[in-house]
């Protein structure tokens, strides 16, 4: 894919087969796939060569370069704009061209996906070591390695639906690390509210998709868009946030195991939150309570 396509696109033989509009998306097209590449050339691959008679210890190999597994991370973010790009010029000349001197059955879209594709094989690779792993020398690295990618999975998943947040004004990233993301059913109860108001609330739950944020919980509405493979992703459309410094937690709510209340300034505003899931509800109080203490 970089050899047939990405460099063909700085090929002054093959510039007269593409757009103008083409010419210098060659980022947006392929994002860091070449730093994938190279990551996995030099340096994974001749890691895990290393553990060939070892295969057991190949969590360890895991471990030793987890950082750089966040370089997927780069990519996954950039993937709907890169699919948003191919869909405008998947019928393109040079596209055809550069399939056909390959020899390929499939066209580039099959390729592009590939690295999200991996990172999610990995932890399913990991898994499947483990079960045959158990109680040997090496087993805890390849759990703490199992961990890790489920992890840069989780950052993966949440980064993916935060850069589809619409309406906010200042800098997410001023906000700190993105601890979690999720849809619920909100009712508020405003101490300064009009009475009528107040007692609407109690019934009707808004929809909300709340993302907390080391500094912010946000509280956005879901928008869920036509078309197609990242197109078809929701977008989130902005309604408000509360400055951590100033929220407390209530974490059980009489009635229901799933409800929990997060409150601002001392009362004066309550967020009756019900999630999903008892078990969504407990992670997420954990996390709150982190971020407080």
């Amino acid at each position: 894919v970089l050899q047939g396509y990405a460099a063909e696109m700085d090929n002054p033989l093959m510039a007269h087969l593409i757009s103008p509009e083409l010419q210098n998306k060659k980022d947006i097209l392929f994002g860091n796939m070449e730093e994938i590449y190279h990551f996995h050339n030099r340096i994974f691959l001749r890691e895990l060569e290393n553990y060939v008679e070892y295969p057991e210890l190949v969590g360890r190999c895991f471990l030793d370069q987890m950082e750089d597994f966040q370089i997927y991370e780069k990519y996954c973010q950039n993937k709907p704009r890169s699919e948003s790009l191919w869909r405008q010029f998947s019928d393109s000349v040079f596209f055809q061209e550069c399939q056909r001197k390959l020899d390929h059955k499939l066209s580039l879209d099959s390729y592009l996906l590939k690295p999200v594709q991996r990172i999610t094989k990995y932890q399913l690779l990991l898994k499947e070591m483990l079960k045959y792993s158990k109680n040997c020398e090496g087993a805890e690295d390849l759990q703490e390695a199992l961990t890790s990618i489920l992890g840069i999975l989780k950052a993966v998943n949440d980064s993916m639906h935060q850069i589809a947040i619409t309406g906010y004004d200042g800098n997410l990233n001023e906000l700190g690390k993105l601890l979690m993301q999720g849809s619920f059913n909100v009712w508020t109860d405003h101490k300064k509210g009009h009475s009528k108001v107040k007692d609407l609330a109690r019934f009707k739950p808004m929809q909300r998709h709340l993302f907390l944020h080391e500094k912010a919980v946000l509280f956005c509405k879901k928008r869920e868009e036509n078309g197609e493979g990242y197109e078809k992703a929701p977008s989130y459309s902005y309604k408000h946030s509360l400055n951590m410094a100033a929220v407390g937690i209530t974490e059980n709510v009489k009635g229901d195991a799933r409800k929990f209340e997060i409150w601002y300034n001392a009362r004066e505003e309550v967020y009756i939150i019900q999630a999903p899931t008892p078990e969504v509800k407990a992670t997420w109080v954990n996390e709150i309570r982190k971020v407080l203490t």
